[in-house]
């Protein structure tokens, strides 16, 4: 018998041993309610402590490149001058050209149109012959009517040679009265008659006079409705041609309801007001001319009252139906003005940049008044002189330090400086250090 404490041998299976329990480790706790909010405490102070000192550098910064600009940096604007003139009060609007008549050139007799004599945009004078009608069937229907009044007329006359001799006959008391009464009826009856053929003598006058058609006005003709060898009808709708009268001629616009008292005002002066006409861009003045009148009512949908000036219209620069841009002056008034860009308009009403001598701006409350495409009267807030700013304006603030247009830049560093990584050769460029070969 083997002893139980002898090792087993070689061939015997191996001992089982007793399998020990693992040992398990205790759960991990969570985090306190204290820790947590101490590290969102200190994250939250560590967000404070970023963001002033972001603040402090950007206002550092500001402050350092000359003013509270925008962008922190000098701003180049535009200035001009405030100057006292004589400015001009005018009303600007849009104009059309109408003629003082325009005429259609018709025919008042019927007949063949024999000549035409005119040309097409012809000048034309006033009574000048523009075309003839064939006048041989009222020449005719002249002599019949001429011949018919000389009948009457010699009947006429015999008429009152009887009743001249009948009256002397009634005074020897060789006659009845009755004979004497019927002749008198008889010669008012033929002056009845010979005033009729007198009046139709001249109707037939007139018709041959109608078959020459000449220009009641002096103008401008148009186009040619009808050649010759056609015949043409009394009063047709299209007529043979139309005219215009160039020379003078109007235009008409619309001006505001409240400028109507100061246009009654200035006529009530006697004063004329005069009225310029200018092409569609502006760019070059047509004519030159005088206010003429008022319409009598204002149009409700516009608000404004038509108007009409007159133009000499000498060079024939101003055309019927065309649109022109016109500008009449009403008066001129003694005030500062300043270019239509420099006033702004804020919250609290309109203002200006005041450029002061140290080149820093102030920001400084006006009144505005009359203005025109260019400049603008400032009534209070500003004197003749004094700078403002024109361009530029949005990108400054009150008490911004500017730079004006045509000022030499200020110094900057100088080319030789040398900066953290190297150094500044000619011409700016960074000379590097160079490493020595491996």
């Amino acid at each position: 018998m083997e002893s139980p404490n002898s090792e087993p041998s070689s061939g015997d299976s191996p001992a089982v041993q007793p399998a020990t329990p693992p040992s398990s480790s205790p759960p991990p706790r969570p985090p306190s309610r204290r820790r947590l909010w101490l590290g969102s405490l200190i994250a939250l102070v560590l967000l404070l402590v970023l963001g002033g000192g972001a603040w402090y550098l950007i206002n550092r910064k500001g402050s350092s490149a000359g003013g509270p600009g925008f962008g922190g940096a000098t701003v180049t604007v535009g200035n001009a001058a405030a100057r006292e003139i004589e400015l001009p009060v005018t009303i600007d609007a849009l104009g059309t050209v109408t003629p003082l008549a325009t005429i259609t050139l018709k025919a008042q007799v019927g007949g063949v149109l024999t000549e035409v004599l005119f040309t097409e945009g012809q000048t034309v004078a006033k009574n000048q012959l523009l075309a003839r009608i064939d006048p041989r069937p009222y020449e005719q229907a002249l002599m019949q009517a001429r011949g018919t009044r000389q009948r009457d007329e010699a009947q006429l006359e015999a008429a009152r040679v009887t009743l001249a001799r009948y009256r002397t006959l009634l005074g020897q008391d060789s006659i009845a009265r009755q004979d004497v009464d019927t002749q008198a009826a008889l010669v008012r009856q033929l002056e009845g008659t010979v005033t009729t053929d007198l009046a139709a003598e001249a109707a037939a006058k007139l018709n041959l006079d109608y078959t020459r058609i000449t220009s009641p006005v002096a103008g401008r003709i148009g186009l040619r409705a009808v050649d010759a060898g056609n015949t043409v009808t009394a009063n047709a709708t299209t007529g043979i041609a139309v005219i215009t009268q160039m020379n003078p001629i109007d235009v008409q616009f619309s001006v505001p309801q409240d400028r109507v008292p100061d246009i009654q005002a200035q006529l009530a002066k006697g004063e004329p007001l005069p009225v310029t006409a200018f092409d569609r861009t502006r760019a070059a003045t047509l004519d030159t001319g005088t206010f003429s009148t008022l319409d009598n009512v204002v149009d409700t949908t516009t608000g404004t009252v038509r108007a009409k000036a007159r133009f000499g219209n000498a060079q024939t620069t101003l055309f019927p139906s065309q649109f022109v841009n016109v500008q009449m002056l009403l008066r001129k008034v003694r005030a500062v003005v300043v270019p239509v860009t420099a006033v702004r308009t804020g919250p609290n009403g309109d203002y200006v940049y005041v450029i002061n001598e140290d080149r820093t701006v102030s920001m400084r409350a006006v009144k505005r008044g009359e203005a025109n495409v260019e400049v603008v009267a400032i009534t209070s807030g500003l004197k003749a002189g004094e700078n403002v700013v024109t361009e530029g304006g949005d990108r400054i603030k009150d008490g911004a330090v500017v730079q004006l247009q045509g000022d030499r830049p200020a110094a900057g560093p100088r080319a030789g400086a040398s900066g953290p990584r190297g150094q500044r050769g000619e011409g700016g460029g960074e000379r590097r250090r160079q490493r020595p070969p491996q």
